[in-house]
């Protein structure tokens, strides 16, 4: 069985405390793109092997497309086959195909998106029936935006974005063009150079209020500021993206893709040739 992990964008993303545990409180607006920027991603069950008392559960995990630096041991995915299979013994050893086009450290939630498709690839493979109560239990123990993918639907996220709230956010009709420079930022040293601030107007009422054309006033990516003196292109780019007709632009989490959206196909890959471009209609 196989399954097309989908990216998310980030509209407006405020960094609003720092955890007593390090880590730090946010709010943002997760939207998903559906048929912009997806992974692959395969399950097969593995040939029968003996299984003497106490071996360890057999999963190997086979990539193509963008490489993931790392031990293989550490993908999610691997993880989640090891979650789950704590509680539902009877998943078989298995092969992972996973074929990786989303770009990594581009802040559009790649990994996390395949590990919440994977939750739902296995429960579906092997009839599990896992609830979607569990599957976002399972998905917050992975990452931040994991549970995120498993309803991949718009959502107001606070806390680390792992607390969600289904909004009323239809952007179809809308085009967006994806950005993506061969540029790798690191989260942690991102949250480094962000002063966390309460924000003085709500994100989830400005985003479902205000027309889309009045979000560039009043909507901003708080990593912005600190990512955009590191590396300037960046901000070239969405700059580049307001003259070529965009109604709002930004960064997406901590970047390093910049995202526009526009009321008609934009057209722009020729503008960015040193860049991944995608563009499509958003659902």
């Amino acid at each position: 069985m196989i399954c097309f992990p989908n990216a998310k964008i980030n509209i407006g993303l405020n960094i609003t405390e720092k955890r007593e545990d390090g880590l730090h409180n946010i709010e943002s607006v997760m939207y998903p793109l559906k048929r912009i920027v997806f992974d692959a991603l395969e399950v097969i069950e593995a040939s029968p092997l003996p299984s003497p008392l106490g071996r360890e559960p057999q999963v190997k995990i086979h990539t193509t497309g963008i490489r993931i630096d790392g031990n293989p041991e550490n993908n999610l995915c691997v993880k989640v086959y090891n979650l789950i299979k704590k509680d539902y013994p009877q998943i078989p050893d298995i092969n992972i195909y996973l074929h990786k086009v989303i770009p990594i450290g581009a802040g559009l939630g790649g990994g996390s998106a395949d590990a919440a498709f994977f939750i739902r690839l296995l429960n579906d493979t092997f009839e599990l029936g896992i609830s979607w109560g569990e599957m976002h239990h399972y998905a917050k123990q992975l990452g931040s935006d994991c549970s995120f993918f498993v309803s991949n639907k718009p959502a107001f996220a606070e806390g680390k974005g792992d607390q969600l709230e289904s909004i009323q956010l239809d952007l179809s009709g809308y085009y967006i063009a994806l950005i993506c420079p061969d540029i790798h930022i690191n989260t942690a040293q991102a949250y480094s150079g962000v002063k966390p601030k309460k924000p003085e107007r709500s994100l989830e009422n400005d985003i479902q209020k205000l027309p889309i054309a009045q979000w560039k006033k009043y909507i901003h990516n708080d990593f912005e500021d600190s990512i955009f003196l590191k590396h300037p292109e960046l901000k070239k780019i969405k700059k580049k993206l307001y003259s070529l007709g965009a109604v709002y632009a930004s960064m997406s989490g901590s970047g390093s893709s910049v995202y526009g959206i526009f009321k008609k196909q934009p057209g722009v890959k020729k503008k960015f040739p040193k860049n991944r471009v995608w563009e499509g209609a958003l659902t």
